[in-house]
């Protein structure tokens, strides 16, 4: 007769305080029409390839920004900075659609001053990492999906901690506030296929943050 397993003493792992995950918070409507703003906005400040400090090895990802600062990685490190590093030409405006998204889910009483533009196609990843070149982490993070639907993983404070992972489809939100703005977080994978709001596939993720203190 098998014996008994022995319990796992481990807590299962569960989301950080102040993380919120809102499902099809923009329908199909509302996720065209911030596509072609943000159609609109690439053109202006076309994706460049950011690549990690130090090694300049390249990220899996292409990125813009738009709003009056722009989120950039080279060997030089992480930084926010108001001009597209290749164009040298500032940042397009934030749509306003975004600012409204803000003004009715963070909470905070500033605008914000980025919105950094992450294009993942098929084999793209984020590996774990936290959000940390603000000075003020009392302002959430606020992060849109349009595309394909991906696997994030969010953890703890620490990257080794324990942590779940679940499913954002296209016309999802997520914020990260509390503790939940400093913990550590990344995406493991696109589901290809999963959406058609792209023509040729892919997953766009934009997040807005707060850069300076008000």
């Amino acid at each position: 007769m098998p014996g008994k397993a022995t319990p796992d003493p481990r807590p299962a792992p569960t989301v950080p305080e102040g993380f919120r995950h809102l499902p099809g918070h923009l329908d199909r409507a509302a996720q065209q029409a911030l596509l072609e703003e943000i159609r609109e906005v690439v053109r202006k400040a076309p994706l460049f390839q950011p690549t990690m400090p130090r090694t300049g090895k390249p990220l899996s990802v292409v990125m813009s920004n738009c709003g009056l600062l722009g989120w950039v990685a080279d060997k030089q490190g992480y930084r926010y900075q108001p001009i597209h590093p290749v164009t040298g030409e500032p940042w397009p405006p934030m749509p306003q659609a975004l600012l409204d998204l803000w003004a009715e889910l963070s909470g905070y009483p500033a605008p914000p001053e980025a919105c950094l533009i992450n294009f993942y196609g098929d084999k793209a990843r984020m590996g774990l990492h936290r959000d940390e070149d603000e000075e003020d982490f009392s302002a959430p993070v606020l992060s849109v999906s349009l595309g394909d639907t991906c696997r994030f993983r969010i953890g703890g404070q620490g990257r080794k901690d324990p942590s779940v992972s679940f499913k954002l489809a296209s016309g999802d939100i997520v914020l990260l506030a509390g503790d939940a703005r400093t913990a550590f977080h990344g995406v493991d994978r696109i589901y290809p296929g999963t959406s058609t709001l792209l023509k040729d596939g892919g997953r766009i993720n934009l997040t807005l943050r707060r850069v300076t203190t008000p």
